[in-house]
């Protein structure tokens, strides 16, 4: 739970920097599988505009963000699960992005190590009984906190998220924001991508799929990490 200013740029290479074209250059090697490559990275950016307004029509509430405050590093491409039984926050943005892998990362596929994801922001958040999960193949990475009296809290929460599902609440919510504009945790998002934000939410049941999780400060009491049969 879990991004830079912008979203990630198009079809730049080391090869071939600040570049949305294939080479004209006769018989230039890689062309093809470039323009390939170029294709469908602006078709994951188009699509990146209706994400958001699908999961608002489903009357989810999405924690990520990618913007000052999100993810500024290469993600390892394997999904984390994270489930809580009640999420608090105060400050809540989101919108669309796009996360990427190191290159030649084996867990690319056919993506061209890019994920599609919903990037919001948290300015303050709290969690009843966290529960993380990273499944290695065979087992599980499972780390356990906040079940006591003591809840989990986090300022400048942001988190990557490709699922997301519990039964959300918003007060003061305003959808439909050029992403760019956004005020309520001190992120703001691309120009001209959808987005919403809202003074405070509540997700109880939380369930989430992520791929990146940054925060100011994450404090985890009772915290737990052992290796599991199952996940969360």
């Amino acid at each position: 739970m879990a991004s830079s200013p912008d979203v990630p740029s198009t079809g730049n290479t080391p090869e071939n920097p600040g570049s949305d074209t294939s080479s004209d250059t006769p018989g230039a090697t890689g062309a093809t599988s470039g323009g390939e490559r170029r294709g469908r990275v602006r078709a994951r950016r188009a699509a990146v505009m209706a994400v958001p307004a699908t999961l608002v029509a489903a009357g989810l509430a999405v924690l990520t963000a990618q913007g000052a405050l999100g993810v500024q590093f290469a993600i390892s491409g394997m999904p984390f699960t994270v489930t809580a039984t009640e999420l608090n926050g105060t400050g809540f943005e989101q919108f669309g992005g796009l996360d990427n892998m190191s290159e030649g990362s084996p867990n690319a596929g056919d993506s061209g190590g890019q994920v599609l994801i919903i990037t919001s922001a948290i300015k303050h958040a709290t969690l009843t009984k966290l529960c993380q999960s990273v499944d290695l193949g065979g087992t599980n990475l499972l780390i356990t906190a906040g079940s006591g009296s003591e809840k989990v809290s986090a300022t400048d929460l942001t988190t990557d998220s490709t699922e997301l599902s519990g039964d959300a609440a918003f007060n003061n919510i305003e959808i439909g924001n050029d992403a760019s504009t956004l005020t309520k945790a001190g992120v703001k998002g691309p120009i001209g991508v959808f987005s919403q934000q809202a003074d405070t939410v509540r997700i109880a049941n939380l369930r989430q799929t992520n791929y990146a999780t940054t925060a100011g400060v994450f404090k985890l009491p009772g915290l737990k990490l052992r290796f599991s049969d199952s996940g969360c």
